[in-house]
């Protein structure tokens, strides 16, 4: 009977949680490979054959495969190196938590930061290339990566290694010893068996931690691109192919199937022990050196690296301005929307942390626990190595694809839900290892007492897991701070988070502000991890009744401190509601979505406040990429009443979802390609050759004249570009060079460029101006608008109008055609009022005229044209293949 009710038990949990990964892991991940297969009359395989025959596709993955298990097993022979140390030397009690602390520093980040941490640290203008007087490796490509990945996934590696090592009975080390086993043999025997399923754990959790990330390749990934980088330029690339984007994340799953094989094989080395044996480690002087030093060596190298994030936001400009200031913190406390994304992320952090653990801890007792047959269990197997494969960015767009025009679009459940599911994984495989290694004669020893399967759980299963549990709530807490991958395709305008303002900072190049964040993310992440820490510090005692107090204390402390935190999250999610109705945030605001720079922001928020409309609307800056992917993915189903995008993005919006309604306000542009019945031009964006007057000097460079010159012989390795397959802004420099020289002489200038430009071929339309000021190479080409900025800053920026032409690209203002009344015609009224209103303060950063009447303002440029041709995706698509057939 009693086994009969724990089955019952056990099956609720297994059906829960399977229909939760149903709903919200199976069915998104169906969707895709329907997107992939999707053709013009049905199904098809054209989308495969299209991105398996890729120029250069199966090089990237070749590339994530070898970068990804070379980072793999660093990271794990590194964690096993901090885990050994913890648990089998007899360093000082201090040292061993400061390792427990350290080893997870990075894990307490975001992710977005790690790119710029090893620029800003082994750069040409580094702070550790500066202070060794020269720089020690180059930060791009392979060896970038691997440090890269390797600090990443260092944290993940140690947890699950630490945590096993817990559980590892040490007196068979003793018995080993007595039987006459070598140190060698017995150091295999007693540490290294035991590991061997959770080292393959470990490698399979790097190994795709480094394989589906993005942000890393992003920064420091130079020429060396891997399949990851191929994910994004399909997906949110200058012309977003979710089409080919879903076969790319089809394809990035195959390595799972291995994984699931290996893991299984390796289960028959898991090792159960009736119970875990605390002993007296002998005395080893040799060994406890080595190994504290060779641990401080690695924490040492974590530490430099991140240590530019606590340098940099108290320098006004690195390198140029090495005084101390407080200002750019104060920039970033006086932002009025900082307070309510922060209480938004600690909201979404704390629910993702409950939930999450609960979910885990549900999944690994049916795994571990339960006498369910094995088919059943793998099913949680899959899931949870499924949940490790899948890139956080194709989750976040299965989700806008599922979810558009649902009840759960833009929600705070769908964060929530969306963190839940992505870092299932680890969780997971620490609380069921962690259960592997309990005895499993408890549930049968209480059942003989009259304890039902639910008292057992909680009086004894749990407490003794409660470490584990709370390791996990922190890892669910600390991921949910950082991530940003997913978030950014499913947060709306009022459930943003703070790395979603990361992200927005980094569209803006404000990389000081971006490391003010980052500390703050880190210092909410240590508090976590420090309350957490001190409640699972368990000392041992002497007295088995002491023993018994001291769990039983423990759980009662644990539950309080869950309540107090769903309290917390249910109080901190009131104000952020209320704080949003404060501010004049609720239903009849119109909500403006933009990709617009900082400077156009400004001037359309003063524009629509100095005429009446102060509070009536909310602002939601994203990256071109991001926001085009949403228009094309949820169309009218948009969260934004009003949309500012570059005007081929939103001709090819409107074509694919005839999703914006036609102006009702007259306008009269100066040029006809400029017009449409459902847009108004805001701005035009013009490209320029940026450079860096010191580096000029310094490597006695000749300050080129025209996007010719860059061809030249003398800027190799000392130019950055952009790539047009992902980044519109090289299609200003692509223009200047066909509409001069001709298609084929293009090809000439261009193929000259690129063989310069090497690593420094950008992703990012900001990245070529970030590296010329970050002093990496002394010359690019981007917006002509920001070194304009960065000159008048005072800065050694400067730049040089190409004899190509200026040309430019268009942003315009459309509105969403939404049935809702009196919020649509207020957002028609604001489209009018920015347009008719605000240019003359838009001019002052965007010097050229669009409409007739205006005149070019003062700063305009030397050589202002205009492409024969109205610039449209198909004419963008053609000049892809032009520069692709260059590299």
């Amino acid at each position: 009977m009693r086994k009969k009710i724990k089955e019952k038990e056990i099956k609720g949990i297994y059906g829960i949680a399977i229909l939760l990964f149903l709903a919200f892991l199976f069915v998104p991940v169906v969707v895709l490979f329907q997107q992939s297969l999707e053709g013009e009359t049905g199904f098809s395989l054209a989308h495969y054959g299209a991105m398996l025959t890729q120029k250069g596709f199966g090089l990237a993955v070749r590339h994530s495969l070898e970068v990804s298990i070379v980072s793999a097993i660093v990271a794990t022979l590194l964690a096993f190196l901090l885990a050994y140390t913890v648990h089998y030397t007899n360093a000082p009690g201090g040292y061993k938590k400061f390792i427990r602390l350290a080893a997870q520093l990075p894990m307490l980040l975001p992710t977005i930061t790690y790119g710029f941490a090893i620029i800003y640290s082994f750069g040409k203008q580094g702070l550790l290339t500066r202070l060794f007087g020269r720089q020690l490796f180059d930060i791009y490509g392979f060896k970038g990566l691997v440090i890269g990945y390797v600090i990443y996934t260092l944290p993940v590696s140690f947890m699950l290694l630490s945590n096993t090592m817990g559980y590892i009975d040490k007196k068979f080390m003793v018995v080993s010893r007595i039987m006459g086993d070598t140190p060698l043999k017995s150091f295999l025997q007693t540490i290294i068996r035991p590991l061997l399923g959770t080292f393959a754990t470990s490698f399979v959790q790097c190994f795709f931690l480094c394989f589906t990330d993005y942000g890393i390749p992003e920064s420091v990934g130079g020429k060396y691109e891997v399949v990851a980088t191929v994910l994004y330029n399909e997906m949110l690339g200058s012309i977003p192919n979710f089409n080919n984007g879903a076969v790319v994340a089809v394809i990035m799953l195959v390595p799972s199937i291995v994984s699931i094989l290996l893991l299984k094989f390796l289960e028959r080395y898991n090792i159960r022990y009736n119970k875990i044996s605390t002993i007296e480690l002998a005395k080893n002087k040799m060994r406890d050196v080595l190994c504290v030093i060779g641990s401080a060596v690695v924490l040492l190298c974590v530490f430099a690296i991140f240590a530019v994030i606590f340098i940099m936001p108290f320098i006004q400009e690195w390198p140029y301005r090495a005084v101390f200031t407080l200002g750019h913190f104060q920039d970033v406390l006086r932002d009025n929307t900082l307070t309510a994304v922060y209480k938004n992320s600690l909201f979404v952090a704390f629910l993702t942390a409950i939930f999450g653990t609960i979910l885990a801890y549900g999944c690994a007792l049916v795994s571990a626990r339960s006498s369910l047959r094995g088919s059943v269990k793998q099913v949680i197997e899959s899931t949870a190595l499924i949940t490790n494969t899948i890139p956080g960015m194709v989750i976040g767009i299965a989700y806008m694809l599922v979810f558009s025009g649902t009840t759960l679009q833009n929600t705070f459940f769908l964060i929530i839900i969306c963190n839940m599911i992505h870092y299932f994984s680890t969780p997971y495989l620490m609380i069921k290892n962690a259960l592997l290694k309990l005895n499993t004669s408890w549930e049968a020893t209480a059942k003989l007492l009259g304890d039902s399967w639910g008292k057992t759980l909680l009086r004894i299963i749990t407490p003794n897991m409660s470490s584990t549990l709370m390791e996990v709530f922190g890892y669910y807490f600390v991921n949910a701070m950082v991530t940003v991958s997913a978030v950014i395709f499913i947060a709306g305008a009022r459930t943003m988070v703070i790395t979603t303002k990361i992200k927005e900072l980094q569209y803006f190049m404000k990389f000081n502000e971006i490391f003010v964040l980052s500390i703050l993310i880190l210092l909410t992440n240590l508090c976590m991890k420090g309350v957490l820490f001190l409640l699972s510090d368990r000392k041992k005692s002497e007295s088995k009744v002491k023993k018994e107090k001291n769990i039983m204390k423990m759980r009662q402390v644990t539950a309080m401190m869950m309540v107090c935190l769903v309290a917390g999250s249910l109080m901190l999610g009131g104000c952020s509601a209320g704080d949003s109705k404060a501010s004049g945030s609720s239903d009849d605001q119109v909500i403006i979505y933009s990709n617009a720079d900082e400077e156009a922001v400004d001037a359309m928020k003063e524009t629509l406040d100095a005429n009446g409309y102060e509070g009536e609307y909310m602002f939601q800056t994203f990256g071109t990429s991001e926001l085009g992917g949403k228009l094309i993915a949820e169309g009218k189903n948009l969260e934004a009443d009003l949309v500012t995008m570059s005007s081929f993005y939103l001709d090819s919006a409107q074509e694919q979802n005839t999703m914006f309604q036609d102006l009702t306000f007259d306008y009269t542009t100066i040029s006809e390609n400029d017009a449409s019945d459902f847009y108004a031009p805001i701005t035009k964006q013009e490209g320029a050759i940026i450079v860096n007057t010191e580096l000029l000097k310094e490597n006695h460079l000749d300050t080129p004249k025209s996007i010719k010159d860059l061809a030249d012989e003398q800027y190799k390795d000392l130019i950055s570009v952009t790539d047009i397959k992902s980044s519109s802004t090289a299609w200003l420099l692509i223009q200047a060079l066909v509409s001069e020289y001709g298609e084929d002489g293009a090809k000439d200038v261009l193929k000259g460029i690129y063989a310069n430009a090497g690593d420094n071929i950008e992703d990012s339309g900001s990245a070529p101006l970030k590296k010329v000021r970050a002093g990496e190479v002394a010359v690019g080409f981007g917006l002509r608008h920001q070194a304009v900025a960065d000159k008048e800053d005072g800065l050694p920026i400067d730049y040089v109008d190409p004899t190509e032409g200026n040309f430019s690209l268009t942003e315009s203002v459309a509105v969403v055609d939404k049935d809702n009344g009196d919020k649509a015609d207020k957002a028609m009224e604001m489209a009018q009022c920015i347009i008719e209103k605000g240019r003359k303060a838009l001019q002052k950063t965007y010097p050229l005229a669009i409409y007739e009447g205006e005149k070019d303002s003062d700063n305009k440029s030397a050589y202002p044209k205009v492409f024969s041709e109205k610039l449209t995706a198909d004419l963008l698509e053609k000049h892809q293949e032009l520069s692709e057939a260059c590299k």
